[in-house]
Order: structure tokens, then C-alpha cells, then sequence
């Protein structure tokens, strides 16, 4: 289940809750609501007063759902199935403590923003057809830089035409990791080749930021 969170491959945190009373029961149940998304949720499989029996893990493991065990224990029965099953059982005493791991579980199966960071441009001055390795863009950087690994746009008319990565970025005859403002260089695409003078080509990179509730 937490690689699956992890991964953001699950949008639902399965869960069974066992508690000393039901007013423990309840507000772990109104709580673990009202931090859901429309995105991530937690779903409620089962829930009762009382130590954790057979059932609780039978339920759980079928379910690849966790235990919220509040101020109860399982029996022995229990025990040896939670130990073969792997199935794994958070013990708590404190509400709030446990609303907080639902939340940090919760957030980690958000999928993270895509922040985008603009390294520069280049100006397409000439294009060069050369054998066995396709069309080649001379270019100058007009603003900030471009670096190899990075991703591009390929912009006409301030239309953007195609986006994608480079998979040439050259000085002269050598491969360079980056090209700064004012110097010449040349630029191939991947599997892209429809490059035109006066075309601008654009680099970014872009950072993955992890969201929370």
C-alpha cells in the first residue's frame, strides 16, 4: 500500500479503525473526512469498538488497508495473524496524532505540482543538414542560458511549434553541458528536425514540488 502511495498510484488510503469507545471511533471517523480531497481520500472499511480481532486483519490484509488501533490491543489469535500477514497496525493514544499521519499518508499519494523555471532562449541563425546525425540548428543565446539535459520549446512567431529535449548542444565541435548569453552554438532536438531560421528556441527546467493539505 505505501509504495503504491508513494508512486501516487492509490488515491485512497484503505483503513479499519478499532477504539477503547465510540466516541474515539467517531471522531476518528469525522476527522479522517474531513481532511479527504476530491483527490485523496481516506476509505473507512471498518470500524468498532473493542480490541483488534481475526476479522480486523483478515479485512485489512484482503483490503491492503491499514489498522488505526486507538487505546486497544489485538488478542493472541490476532497477533499471529497481524505477524504473518505483514499487516500493518498503527497504535495510538492520542487523537490528533493519529489525524496527522492520515494527513502526511494523504499527501504523499498527492501528485506533485510541476513548477517550470525559464533558463533562456536562442535565436536560430542557420540550419545545417549534416549526415548521420540529422538537421542542426546554429544558434546564438539571446538571453540567459541553455544547458544539455534541460527541455525545449521551439517557438515561431511566438508560437509554440514543438516541445521537447535536445539531443545535441555543441561548441564548435565539442559537446558542452551549457551555452551562456552571447555565445553561439549548436542545437538538435530529439527526433524532431522541422527547424527554420529566425526560429527561437527556448529552454526550461522543470522542478516537482510535493503538495500537502
Amino acid at each position: 500500500m505505501f509504495d503504491q502511495i508513494g508512486s501516487g498510484a492509490s488515491g485512497e488510503l484503505p483503513i479499519v479503525i478499532k477504539g477503547d469507545a465510540q466516541g474515539s471511533v467517531e471522531a476518528i471517523q469525522n476527522s479522517a473526512q474531513l481532511i479527504s480531497t476530491d483527490e485523496v481520500s481516506v476509505r473507512m472499511l471498518h470500524s468498532g469498538v473493542g480490541g483488534i480481532n481475526e476479522s480486523d486483519v483478515t479485512l485489512a490484509k484482503a483490503s491492503n488497508a491499514m489498522i488505526v488501533a486507538f487505546n486497544v490491543r489485538p488478542n493472541p489469535q490476532a497477533r499471529e495473524l497481524l505477524e504473518r500477514d505483514r499487516v500493518d497496525v498503527r497504535y495510538y493514544s492520542i487523537i490528533y496524532e493519529v489525524i496527522d499521519d492520515m494527513k502526511t499518508m494523504l499527501s504523499g499519494m498527492l501528485a506533485p505540482l510541476q513548477r517550470e523555471h525559464f533558463l533562456g532562449n536562442a535565436k536560430v541563425l542557420e540550419v545545417f543538414d549534416i549526415t548521420k546525425v540529422g538537421r542542426i540548428a546554429g544558434c546564438r543565446i539571446t538571453d540567459g542560458m541553455v544547458k544539455r539535459g534541460s527541455s525545449v520549446r521551439l517557438l515561431r512567431d511566438n508560437i509554440v511549434i514543438h516541445q521537447g529535449s535536445l539531443s545535441t548542444l555543441k561548441r564548435f565541435k565539442d559537446e558542452v553541458r551549457e551555452v551562456r548569453e552571447g555565445f553561439e552554438c549548436g542545437m538538435a532536438f530529439e527526433n524532431y528536425h522541422d527547424l527554420k531560421v529566425d526560429d527561437v528556441i527556448e529552454c526550461f527546467e522543470v522542478e516537482e514540488v510535493a503538495r500537502t493539505l
